[in-house]
C-alpha cells in the first residue's frame, strides 16, 4: 500500500497539480491538508474519474483535509469523535479526518502552525496535540494497522531544520512541541520515513521567501507516524521535490511511503 500526505495550500489553486501528481505517482492513500474548501465545493469528482473514492472535512477558506483512496473508505470520522469529554481548542478548524482505507485506519492530521511562542495560538498548538494523544488512546490500539499522515508543524529534531540557530525563539522546534511529538511515538507510533534513512537535510516544507527551495533552506514537518504492525512493513519512502518545482507549487512537497500489505 502506497500512503502519501501533502499539504497543497489551497486545492482550488492546485488541483491541477494535485491530478497530473496522482497520475503518476499512484498512491493508494493520499491524505491531503489545507484545501482551504467547504465540503461542498471539494472536487469529488475530479479524483473519482482517476479511481480514488474521497471524503473532505473543510469549512471553506481555511484550513480543511481531505483522504483519497483507491481501496475504499469506510468508517469516515471528523474531529476528536468518539471521545466525549474532549474539548477541541481549535474546534470548527477542521484540522483531524479519520477513515479506514483498504484495512488500514488512515488518520490526516492538520496540526495549528502556533503563531509566536508565549502566545495563545501556542498553548492552544500544544493543547491540541495533547488532545491528539489522548484521543488515539481512547480510540485506537498500537496492535492495529494505523497510520497518521500530515502537516504536524513540528521539526522532530534539530537535523530536520535547515538549521537550528536560524529557529532560535521560533515555533516548530521548541522543546514542548517536540515533546508533543515524542509522546505520540511513546504511545506507539514510529516515524516511518525513519525507518529507512537517517540522514540529516530531508526536508519536506520551504518557505516560498527568500529562494529558501533552491538554497535547500528547509523543514521537515510533514510525517507518516505508523502504528509497529505496519512500521515492520515499510519498505520505501520519498520526498518527491519534483512536485514542488514549476509553476504555482505548494510550499510543501508529498511524502511517499510503501507498506507492503
Amino acid at each position: 500500500m502506497r500512503l502519501a500526505t501533502w499539504n497543497v495550500n489551497s486545492l482550488k489553486a492546485r488541483l491541477p497539480r494535485v491530478e497530473e501528481w496522482l497520475e503518476y505517482a499512484q498512491p493508494d492513500v493520499l491524505c491531503l491538508q489545507e484545501t482551504k474548501l467547504s465540503d461542498e465545493t471539494f472536487p469529488q469528482l475530479a479524483f473519482s474519474a482517476l479511481g480514488y473514492d474521497s471524503v473532505h472535512h473543510g469549512p471553506g477558506r481555511w484550513n480543511g483535509v481531505a483522504i483519497l483512496s483507491k481501496g475504499g473508505i469506510e468508517k469516515v470520522t471528523t474531529g476528536f469523535e468518539g471521545s466525549d469529554e474532549m474539548v477541541d481548542p481549535y474546534e470548527g478548524d477542521a484540522r483531524l479526518l479519520a477513515a479506514t482505507c483498504g484495512g488500514v485506519r488512515i488518520v490526516n492530521v492538520y496540526v495549528p502552525n502556533g503563531r509566536e511562542v508565549g502566545t495563545e495560538f501556542y498553548d492552544r498548538k500544544l493543547a491540541w496535540l495533547e488532545c491528539l494523544r489522548t484521543w488515539l488512546a481512547a480510540t485506537s490500539e498500537t496492535t492495529e494497522a494505523l497510520a497518521i499522515l500530515g502537516d504536524f508543524n513540528v521539526a522532530p529534531e534539530d537535523r530536520d531544520v535547515w538549521k537550528p540557530a536560524a529557529f532560535k525563539n521560533s515555533t516548530h522546534v521548541t522543546g514542548p512541541e517536540r515533546d508533543a511529538v515524542a509522546r505520540l511515538r511513546d504511545w506507539g507510533l514510529v516515524d516511518a520515513f525513519r525507518v529507512l534513512y537517517d540522514q540529516d537535510r530531508l526536508f519536506t516544507y520551504w518557505d516560498y521567501r527568500r529562494g529558501d527551495f533552491h538554497e535547500h533552506r528547509g523543514m521537515r514537518i510533514d510525517l507518516v507516524l505508523v502504528t509497529q504492525p505496519l512500521a515492520d512493513r515499510v519498505t520505501w519512502a520519498l520526498v518527491d521535490r519534483n512536485a514542488r518545482k514549476g509553476k504555482l507549487p505548494s510550499d510543501h512537497a508529498p511524502l511517499v511511503v510503501d507498506v507492503d500489505l
